[in-house]
């Protein structure tokens, strides 16, 4: 049976290096796609599929994030916004929401990169991944691009999706359909025996994967990874030319 998904974690504490030199001074969440901070598309796509609270993780000029959240807040926007410092340190994915977990409550609750945005209403795919979370056949269900229509993606692919929604590693195939999109739902339950520190997501999903557990539904719209300022230029025209 399905659950309400009320809560997020934004993941919004990295360098993000390859988007430099437009991240030298200014954090990656906060870098504008058509005038609107990355952030902002995540936090009102959440806001659209139901979410009232999203725990944000600040590291790299987490000071600039922090401002931005409470200039959100002050302008009454919605979801409401609580932050999950990591300054002492840069936790990973998986690190990073496991330190949120008092924050977060036992779930589910979305993980979603801040940078995660696509050609289709963001809400809409997110209430259908939470139209489909069932913590009784899973651990953790992914949200999958296809991997020859995202816009920015060079690789070879992530996962391969069956027929019963369980996912498959690549793993040594010259190639995979599927690209990890950048959202998930868990819950707590997934962190139980994590260890401590910084690690990433994909340990757990591993472990979630040999017990059949890790499940993926896929992207009605066009996924744009939006890595490096090349990337987010193709995005920006992207858009333009479905607006136009």
């Amino acid at each position: 049976m399905s659950a309400k998904v009320e809560t997020a974690m934004v993941l919004a504490a990295g360098y993000g290096i390859r988007m430099r030199p437009l991240t030298e001074t200014t954090p990656k969440p906060l870098v504008a796609l058509r005038d609107l901070p990355l952030i902002d598309h995540v936090l009102d796509g959440l806001l659209d599929a139901g979410v009232s609270k999203a725990v944000v993780n600040v590291h790299y000029l987490a000071d600039q994030i922090e401002a931005h959240v409470e200039t959100r807040l002050a302008a009454g926007e919605e979801p409401e916004i609580a932050i999950s410092d990591e300054r002492a340190e840069l936790l990973d994915t998986g690190g990073g929401t496991k330190h949120a977990l008092s924050l977060l409550g036992s779930g589910p609750f979305f993980v979603h990169n801040s940078d995660a945005v696509w050609q289709e209403d963001q809400g809409m795919a997110l209430s259908r991944m939470a139209a489909m979370w069932d913590p009784e056949t899973m651990d953790a269900l992914l949200l999958l691009a296809d991997k020859e229509t995202s816009l920015g993606y060079s690789g070879a692919g992530d996962f391969s999706l069956g027929e019963d929604g369980r996912l498959a590693r690549r793993g040594e195939d010259a190639a995979a359909p599927f690209i990890f999109a950048g959202v998930s739902i868990c819950d707590a339950r997934l962190f139980e025996g994590a260890p401590e520190g910084p690690f990433s997501l994909n340990l757990l999903w591993d472990r979630a994967l040999e017990k059949g557990r890790l499940m993926g539904v896929t992207l009605g719209g066009r996924w744009m990874h939006i890595g490096t300022p090349e990337a987010l230029a193709e995005a920006e025209a992207l858009l333009d030319a479905a607006d136009g």
